[in-house]
């Protein structure tokens, strides 16, 4: 069934994706803000126009960003990752794993945490397919690569694990702070304005940061379930920088004022993590080869040395 679902969906979730972040991006916020109360009594400001009329500026800038990466990067790189797959390559399988990942978290946070708009089922259609299809292509993942995967000698293990490790306590310690300093002043976490949770918090905090300290720990262990959950945390950081450079320029654009520190310390930050997850991703990526092809090579070193 697993494999029914991975040689038809991820089609659906490239077009689905390309679809709800072209008319994003063709539909984005060109007029003057509205000025509104929330419900907090705080002053906010809505975009006020486009298919995002309804969140907030800062927050309609960064769903354009997170349209124009989709557009460009992530939808093509299901559908290449997808092709690969069909064609039976190991690599594309752990690939197609990673991107689906990526864009099961977007759509989370679009159907979750979008204000409400015409293309609201659409989101939700698309988080149905990407999570689905994701979990297909992780069953359908061959545990013989895997394996092969967690002892390919080539691989840097260690540094794998601790980044993956590192970049969990980081998640943690981002959205934490902020949140319990709000707690702590018995105020609303900034930013908030007129939404009523901060969905991206309970996702990062909720999924992403176990995931990827629990993929450290079994990386750590050579447990091949550990590189499989590797691929799409490793895609989703990769694409994150991309996604914060261009979600900030569009939020400077719309008039948020930000300081040089915090333009500099999420991308710079983002850009080592970026950089570093990509290298990892391309390791992880290149031992990823045919159980029966992997023993030969291991057999081939053996006799070497012999």
């Amino acid at each position: 069934m697993s494999g029914t679902v991975v040689r038809r969906l991820p089609g659906l979730v490239a077009a689905l994706g390309a679809a709800v972040a072209a008319t994003g991006l063709v539909r984005r916020p060109t007029g003057e803000p509205l000025r509104v109360t929330t419900p907090r009594g705080q002053p906010a400001q809505l975009a006020g126009d486009g298919l995002y009329r309804f969140d907030t500026v800062f927050t309609a800038a960064g769903n354009t960003g997170v349209d124009a990466v989709v557009l460009t990067l992530g939808a093509p790189l299901v559908l290449a990752a997808w092709l690969h797959h069909l064609k039976g390559s190991p690599r594309g399988s752990l690939l197609l794993t990673g991107a689906l990942g990526f864009m099961t978290y977007v759509a989370a946070n679009q159907a979750l945490g979008v204000a409400y708009n015409p293309l609201y089922l659409t989101y939700v259609g698309l988080l149905s397919a990407s999570l689905y299809s994701f979990i297909a292509a992780m069953a359908a993942t061959d545990r013989g690569v895997l394996q092969e995967v967690a002892g390919d000698p080539r691989l840097p293990h260690r540094a794998l694990s601790r980044f993956l490790l590192v970049s969990s306590a980081m998640t943690a310690v981002v959205w934490l702070q902020p949140l319990v300093d709000a707690l702590l002043r018995g105020t609303a976490p900034d930013l908030l304005d007129v939404y009523t949770t901060p969905v991206a918090s309970s996702l990062d905090l909720a999924v992403l940061a176990p995931a990827a300290a629990l993929a450290g720990l079994l990386v750590r262990r050579r447990q091949p379930l550990g590189y499989l959950l590797a691929a799409p945390l490793l895609v989703t950081i990769v694409l994150l920088l991309p996604t914060i450079a261009i979600s900030t320029a569009l939020q400077t654009r719309a008039g948020i004022a930000f300081t040089a520190a915090e333009v500099v310390g999420p991308i710079g930050g983002f850009a080592v993590l970026g950089g570093i997850g990509a290298w990892l991703l391309v390791r992880l990526l290149l031992a990823a080869v045919p159980a029966a092809s992997g023993a030969t090579e291991v057999g081939a070193r053996v006799d070497a040395v012999g």
